[in-house]
């Protein structure tokens, strides 16, 4: 991510108003404010986003919070009253993109849907991150992560001998949700340079988090196999591909898919007896793991990784998290970046993905305070100080 303030950005002058709470909507225009666009936080006067009081709790907001909306101004609207609702038109006239992340059927009884808020701005993109999608039987279903997950027959993949496991990372809210936002959003908005027209972005992270089954479930639409856990060959089962605990108690990732890599592991590690059976089946698959599991309980991880780092061969650490942002690959990177906060003070902060030659994300404002830039937006549609001071005054905003 690129600290030079002079550096053009890809979507400078792209306007969102983001009207979601919670994870996948705010990452979602997070990423997008880091290439520049002004993003316009939406959140209820009082409390704002559900996310702010999660623990871990730094000074004032919650760590998750400032993970997931820097660059972002806040403007307080109660979107229930007419004079919020005004205002929201006001700024959806004035924008390129709305963003929710409500359940189907909100925002239209709210008067704030697609239809009606493209009527007033036919180049206005909207898009709605959901659970379901906007059809189907399950649209109107609360869910989680978990549960799309589990609808999707992946969670039987995380664990073993059948059994599923809740995954270590949030596939579908940031996988499926957030960034099928992001990948929606901005072809959405390359459509619109042809056709002068904006359109509804349907995101469902079910949907979405299907995408991360493309290479598992050929098993099942092509050999009629179930992929399981511990056993489908790149989900624990073959032991050219898994963990394995060291001396020192720790694990390293050992992933030899392809038969050179197997091959010349097994030269320099003498387990040449194995050279040609990369992927056994059954008791050979079981004599195979339990060798590789005694061959690399005679060292330390660390002292694996030093004797195999000359040859050339996909072994890493398992790190723990606090070896991984300290990893010299994460500050290569720029994946661990710093900024101030008027309240928070010093907050580190997860760097921007994906590297730009020429219109590099940027950290340009920290996560913002609680309806912070109310005034400041408000202004900007034509309000005066007295008509703002008695729309606080009223609770609307």
């Amino acid at each position: 991510m690129s600290s030079d303030s002079t550096a053009p950005q890809a979507l400078a002058g792209i306007r969102i108003i983001d009207a979601s709470r919670l994870l996948p909507g705010a990452l979602c225009t997070q990423m997008l404010a880091d290439l520049g666009a002004d993003v316009i936080k939406i959140e209820a006067p009082g409390g704002g986003d559900y996310q702010r009081g999660f623990a871990p709790i730094n000074r004032q907001d919650s760590g998750t919070f400032l993970l997931c909306n820097r660059n972002k101004r806040s403007l307080t609207l109660n979107l229930k009253s007419p004079a919020g609702k005004q205002v929201f038109m006001q700024l959806a006239e004035r924008a390129d993109i709305v963003l929710e992340g409500f359940r189907p059927g909100v925002m239209q009884r709210l008067g704030l849907d697609y239809d009606t808020l493209s009527a007033h701005n036919p180049r206005l993109i909207y898009c709605a991150i959901s659970g379901f999608g906007q059809d189907g039987p399950y649209r109107h279903l609360p869910g989680h992560d978990l549960n799309y997950m589990g609808l999707l027959g992946a969670l039987q993949m995380f664990g073993r001998g059948g059994a599923p496991a809740v995954p270590g990372t949030l596939v579908a809210d940031i996988g499926g949700g957030s960034l099928m936002g992001v990948f929606g959003i901005l072809a959405a908005l390359v459509a619109r340079q042809a056709t002068g027209r904006g359109q509804m972005v349907d995101v469902s992270m079910f949907d979405g988090a299907q995408s991360f089954l493309a290479y598992h479930a050929a098993e099942r639409l092509f050999a009629g196999r179930e992929p399981q856990g511990g056993e489908y060959m790149n989900l624990g089962g073959a032991p050219c591909y898994n963990v394995y605990r060291c001396q020192d108690g720790r694990y390293l990732a050992l992933a030899a898919f392809e038969e050179h890599f197997w091959q010349r592991f097994c030269d320099v590690t003498g387990l040449a007896q194995w050279k040609d059976q990369q992927w056994p089946e059954g008791q050979a698959r079981d004599a195979q793991r339990q060798s590789l599991a005694a061959l690399f309980a005679t060292r330390t991880r660390d002292d694996w990784c030093r004797v195999l780092a000359d040859h050339d061969l996909p072994v890493t650490p398992v790190n723990t998290m606090g070896e991984a942002l300290a990893d010299p690959q994460v500050a290569a990177r720029g994946l661990i970046q710093h900024m101030e906060h008027p309240v928070e003070g010093t907050i580190p902060q997860l760097g921007f993905p994906v590297k730009f030659s020429d219109t590099p994300g940027r950290l340009r404002r920290p996560p913002p305070m609680l309806g912070e830039h109310s005034e400041e937006i408000l202004a900007e549609l034509g309000y005066d100080a007295a008509a703002i001071e008695a729309m606080r005054a009223g609770g609307q905003i």
